[in-house]
């Protein structure tokens, strides 16, 4: 594992205290020429969307990470307490250990954790302009943040993490159950499986309370569900004026099946498999 702070001299993408795309690029190829394509066609694609702009939704965020300096300086702490011994607990508590790249780095607002390979290597991306923009910069949001994308990684080197789907329905529930082992890992790791880095103002108790109509609403989209559209995923949409629904429900997607199944076991499973899990699970109500 190999852990990167690219944070010191950030003012090197800016000019005049506003963020430059072609600092921006020189930024990235200095940490890695093959980062910036990728995360430029990520940005590309919420653009093309229509419902995004640069200089309202992404140039504030940006031109933030320079202006608080404060709040920039609590994530890069915690961001270094947060790694100085995740190797020795994930060896710890599953006998195994990842092999990945940790960098906390300014991106083009591709999410504050993302998970992908580039070249050879497998990278945990951690973007600091949205984990400011979360204010997930404590420890205790920094720890679940960084241990769910690591739970990511860990599906990829020991099962199977990406998979093509020619059908929203399997993409989407595909998602559903890589979200949940990431949040089971995170839950495994923070020692607490009633443990969720987005219980905020009572976020946890109102979805513990509306599961049964959160598995049908999912499964009622499921088959008309696209990037445009989906409510489930992530803190820009909302789901009844809750952000990050989809984590929860396949959190509990991933302990009803590890009632039956052994965690390492569930890593590589068919999509078949999946879906055939959650026809049973979208049926037992809540005890």
């Amino acid at each position: 594992m190999k852990i990167i702070n690219s944070l010191n001299n950030i003012e090197q993408i800016y000019i005049d205290n506003q963020f430059s795309f072609e600092k921006w690029f020189q930024y990235i190829d200095s940490i890695n020429p093959d980062l910036k394509q990728l995360c430029f066609d990520d940005y590309n694609e919420v653009i093309k969307s229509g419902e995004y702009t640069f200089e309202k939704d992404y140039l504030p965020i940006l031109n933030n990470v320079l202006k608080d300096l404060n709040l920039r300086n609590k994530m890069i702490e915690s961001f270094e307490s947060t790694t100085k011994n995740i190797e020795e607990t994930i060896y710890n508590k599953l006998g195994r250990s990842v092999d990945v790249v940790v960098l906390l780095y300014v991106g083009l607002g591709n999410g504050a954790g993302w998970v992908t390979n580039v070249g050879k290597d497998t990278y945990c991306l951690l973007g600091a302009e949205k984990i400011m923009e979360l204010n997930w910069c404590d420890k205790a949001s920094m720890y679940g943040l960084i241990y769910h994308e690591l739970g990511h990684v860990y599906q990829e080197q020991y099962g199977i993490l990406e998979r093509d789907f020619d059908n929203n329905r399997h993409k989407y529930l595909w998602q559903l159950f890589t979200e949940g082992i990431a949040m089971y890992f995170e839950q495994l790791l923070v020692g607490d499986f009633q443990y969720y880095h987005q219980d905020i103002c009572g976020w946890k108790n109102w979805c513990d309370n509306n599961l049964d109509q959160i598995k049908l609403d999912f499964t009622n989209d499921l088959d008309n569900m696209t990037f445009e559209n989906q409510r489930y995923f992530g803190d820009w949409v909302k789901y009844k004026d809750h952000s990050d629904v989809g984590y929860y429900l396949g959190t509990k997607f991933i302990h009803y099946i590890c009632k039956e199944y052994n965690f390492n076991d569930i890593l590589a499973f068919e999509i078949d498999k999946v879906e055939e899990l959650y026809n049973k699970f979208i049926i037992e109500k809540i005890r």
